[in-house]
């Protein structure tokens, strides 16, 4: 399946080339604030390289621990952030959790999440940036608020965590190629292919893109084939990805312009809607 640290690799390679692009053209604003999405990218690698690196021996009187097992110890929140790098886009609790059935050893529950986002937000204003990563609200584009229905991740680019009119259905289809990699990858590399809950996870993507689901010449349902998914994916994302693009890069210099660090990561509070509402009657 999609391993979250090559899905790191490439974000920090991108966020590379953009810290490139931005100093040659002397926007030493946006350089800065990619310079610090890169080393909170940095930090997550790290972290990640932490977890899934050796194990340490156990000793000779106790079983080698299985992967499943092993899996299953880590705390929730890397459990959500697994499932998040697959999805490559802020998704709701429900689909994160049924992403990690799907893919990864160990429990998850959505109730679990309801305080894990609570307890995300209080440990970056208790101590911003002790963590190499957090787990923070999407960011709605016009009143830049935190999508509370939305988890994404703190290492991601406003852009990737901005939600405007077209975002939905561009995050639907960029997960949809996301779980479709990762069922063709299970199928090449291991012998029982992918679970159940994968495959049904996928038809699911599938049924709701124009053009991926299979047909036979009776013009009944075949056999679903991942590469076809991400096929159809890719030609709708190609009618929608400027338009929606345009609209978070909009939305983010607002955002890197009005608000603080930590309102970056989640959100203006409501009340300051409302008084600026208050102030234009």
């Amino acid at each position: 399946m999609s391993d979250p640290l090559d899905a790191l690799e490439k974000s920090i390679g991108t966020l590379r080339r953009a810290i490139r692009d931005a100093t040659a053209a002397g926007d030493t604003e946006r350089a800065g604030e990619l310079r610090m999405q890169l080393r909170r990218a940095e930090r997550a690698w790290d972290a990640l390289l932490d977890t899934d690196g050796p194990a340490a021996a156990p000793p000779p009187s106790a079983p080698q621990a299985a992967p499943a097992a092993r899996g299953s110890q880590l705390p929730a929140r890397e459990h959500v952030h697994r499932a998040l790098m697959l999805l490559r886009a802020p998704a709701a609790p429900k689909l994160i959790v049924g992403v990690h059935e799907a893919f990864f050893p160990g429990e998850l529950s959505a109730s679990k999440l309801s305080s894990l986002r609570r307890d995300e937000e209080r440990s970056y204003r208790s101590s911003p940036g002790a963590r190499p990563y957090y787990l923070c609200p999407a960011l709605a584009h016009d009143l830049l608020t935190p999508v509370r229905a939305l988890i994404s991740i703190s290492t991601w680019t406003l852009e990737q965590r901005i939600i405007g009119p077209l975002s939905p259905r561009v995050d639907f289809l960029t997960s949809a190629i996301g779980i479709a990699e990762a069922v063709q990858t299970s199928s090449e590399s291991t012998a029982d292919g992918p679970t159940p809950q994968a495959q049904r996870l996928l038809w699911r993507f599938a049924a709701n893109i124009p053009d991926a689901m299979p047909t036979t010449a009776s013009g009944h349902e075949g056999a679903l084939d991942a590469q076809r998914v991400i096929g159809a994916a890719v030609a709708e994302l190609e009618v929608h990805t400027d338009a929606d693009r345009a609209t978070r890069v909009v939305a983010a210099r607002r955002a890197r312009k009005s608000l603080g660090d930590d309102e970056q990561l989640f959100g203006t509070p409501l009340r300051g809607v409302t008084h600026l509402r208050s102030a234009r009657a």
